[in-house]
């Protein structure tokens, strides 16, 4: 039976996947029968990368594809590709049918895709914003309480005038 499947590499920690075609008896990071993309999950968002031809040529060839590769597949429409070429082979549907069905569902998808990366930019966005503000808004607050105890401490520096009617300490001593 043939898988496509991951295959780990990379260190420890900052795994990086290459997505194999694989004996399903062969070890995990073994022998591999073709390797026709990577993934790397590390990034936001995922990074996949797939040759969309030879996936779907596998799997209309009998190759199973594991949980993460089919979700995978599903996310970029080479399992709606094959279930509608299925429909084609069985005469269910003309392959003009199923190319404009597959044409839709990939624009709708890339609209979906755009739309979450704006809306995730623009938050990013907003969020320096805001942190920039309380940011300002410490740093004004922390020259205010500087400016104050300067003036404080220049207050105290300065000696005190005497007020009227008192004599000033240092006469009030020599006429002692």
């Amino acid at each position: 039976m043939v898988k496509i499947r991951l295959a780990r590499r990379g260190r420890k920690k900052l795994a990086l996947y290459d997505v194999v075609v694989a004996d399903a008896r062969a070890p995990r990071d073994g022998r591999f029968i073709e390797k026709i993309g990577t993934y790397n999950p590390l990034t936001v968002p995922a990074t996949i990368e797939l040759n969309d031809d030879k996936a779907f040529t596998w799997l209309m060839n009998g190759a199973q594809p594991s949980d993460t590769v089919k979700a995978m597949l599903s996310y970029r429409g080479i399992m709606l590709k094959k279930h509608l070429q299925i429909g084609v082979i069985k005469g269910a549907i003309t392959q003009d049918q199923a190319d404009s069905k597959l044409a839709a569902w990939l624009k709708d998808k890339t609209e979906k895709i755009d739309a979450k990366k704006g809306k995730a930019t623009a938050s990013k966005e907003a969020d320096a914003k805001a942190r920039k503000a309380a940011e300002t808004k410490v740093r004004e607050a922390r020259a205010e309480a500087i400016r104050k105890k300067q003036q404080v401490a220049a207050e105290a520096a300065t000696p005190a005038a005497p007020a009227e009617g008192e004599a000033p300490a240092a006469e009030a001593t020599e006429q002692a």
